[in-house]
């Protein structure tokens, strides 16, 4: 996020006071009349109308300063920095109960995801459907018929106004959620199934036009969905590719079983380079925008408590966009995280280095998903060593360990205000983690076997989640 000590300033804010005189620099923090700089920081917690979250050497306060800095050794002549960052306005409310379990598929829902503003939901299941369901009266709404066989993959575009979905057979077909029609023509091409599937931003093209697929035919593929045909086809992996992302700088990546990272350029294919260092297949990556791109031009602090669609212009839809991006994205080029068989995670920043910003290592097992908040500030792991572990978004640091499920975790979600996560597991439960406590939240038992797909929508209303038990269950608070 710029080199002033991995920070910027639209971020992270340095105030700097000296240890003897802690007293007199409190009673000038932001004017704020208080005798000492514990009531001045609890005074900013409480009545700030932005929320602040304040740290000395990378350690969050929580409680006191005092107490904070009893934990480190720190000299009374050093000048301490105390850094703080606004945290976001709105705040989601854990989940807390199972509202319906729907029934409709025949076998395991394989994938779940909420529209950008909240207002659909859509499953993939391995009984070749893609189901709607309506999330007013938490119903089956429509079952789409078109895929010979499991469905795999299925990605909202940032408009919300479509669904593509890509199944086993290498085919990916597109749906309008208002009606469950299927839109256009089956997009053929791949010889193998279809592993991701990623829209091209909001921001850099607000008729959403454009997706891509990869697939483990070793090839990803660029679709124009409105003409119907493959616009480009990049080929350059030795072996499957696992996870596929557009980012928001006009750059594609994807990662593979070759055990290498490629970043495209979107517009004519070109690839601009290969990031290597893992030891093993390449499983799942994000981006530090990825809630921003997968959002558009939604705001979650607005929401209303009937999601509604997008309303605007295409250019008002394409500028609101791009000022969420870049605000996310901040002065530097936007940085992605990789985790891999081999247990590690890397942190990359693709645009300008093929040298990782840090490898970071702890897990025992390997790793299912990667994810960052939505802040950019925090990343997640799930690993089938049964734990998700906290890393820093800008160092790689690691931050700690999220314990509580007896077998592999397989999915994650993060809510809209980074302040909570929640966990899919082999075990048949969800969990609801605190990220300021670090610690479990909410245990959600309900589902009868094990859980494969889960997701936090994006208004924060509700948490979807699928699995082998074929029912599809939506959790409220």
């Amino acid at each position: 996020m710029g080199s002033d000590g991995g920070t910027h300033e639209g971020w992270l804010k340095r105030r700097k006071f000296h240890l003897p005189t802690a007293q007199q620099a409190a009673s000038q923090v932001e004017g704020c009349p208080c005798t000492s700089l514990d009531e001045g920081i609890a005074l900013a917690l409480q009545e700030d109308p932005l929320p602040l979250a304040f740290y000395v050497h990378d350690a969050e306060i929580v409680s006191s300063l005092g107490k904070t800095l009893e934990s480190q050794a720190v000299e009374t002549e050093k000048v301490v920095d105390i850094i703080y960052q606004p945290q976001a306005v709105f705040r989601v409310r854990a989940v807390t109960r199972c509202t319906s379990s729907l029934e409709g598929h025949s076998e395991a829902v394989i994938s779940v995801a909420f529209s950008p503003t909240g207002k659909y939901l859509a499953s993939g299941s391995g009984d070749t459907t893609v189901r709607f369901w309506d999330l007013s009266t938490e119903t089956p709404h429509f079952t789409c018929k078109g895929h010979r066989h499991w469905v795999l993959s299925i990605s909202w575009s940032p408009d919300g106004k479509k669904l593509a979905s890509g199944c086993k057979n290498g085919q990916i077909l597109l749906w309008d959620p208002s009606t469950g029609k299927q839109e256009g023509r089956t997009l053929t091409g791949h010889s193998k199934w279809i592993t991701g599937l990623s829209w091209e931003p909001l921001h850099a093209n607000p008729e959403c036009r454009y997706v891509a697929s990869s697939s483990k035919d070793g090839s990803v593929r660029v679709w124009d969905t409105t003409m119907g045909r493959c616009e480009r086809i990049l080929t350059g992996h030795t072996q499957s590719v696992t996870c596929l992302r557009w980012g928001g700088d006009g750059l594609l990546y994807s990662a593979s079983q070759d055990r290498t990272i490629k970043v495209w350029r979107a517009h004519d294919g070109v690839l601009c380079r290969t990031l290597q260092g893992h030891g093993h297949w390449v499983n799942t990556m994000a981006l530090s925008t990825d809630y921003a791109l997968r959002t558009g031009a939604f705001e979650p602090a607005e929401v209303s408590v009937n999601a509604q669609d997008l309303r605007g212009s295409l250019q008002e839809l394409k500028e609101r966009a791009l000022s969420r991006y870049s605000l996310v994205r901040g002065q530097g080029p936007e940085r992605l995280v990789s985790g891999s068989d081999d247990f590690t995670l890397f942190l990359w920043s693709p645009a300008e280095d093929k040298k990782p910003l840090a490898r970071m290592t702890g897990h025992q097992a390997l790793i299912n998903q990667v994810l960052f908040s939505p802040d950019s500030r925090l990343i997640a792991s799930a690993s089938f060593d049964k734990s998700i572990k906290l890393w820093d978004g800008r160092t790689g640091k690691y931050l700690a360990s999220l314990r509580g499920h007896v077998a592999a975790v397989y999915q994650i979600a993060w809510s809209a205000d980074s302040r909570l996560l929640v966990s899919g597991s082999s075990d048949s439960t969800l969990k609801v983690w605190d990220i300021k406590a670090q610690k479990l939240a909410i245990d959600l038992p309900g589902h009868a076997d094990e859980v494969y797909a889960v997701d936090w929508s994006p208004d924060g209303q509700r948490v979807a989640s699928g699995g082998k038990d074929k029912c599809l269950r939506i959790w409220r608070r």
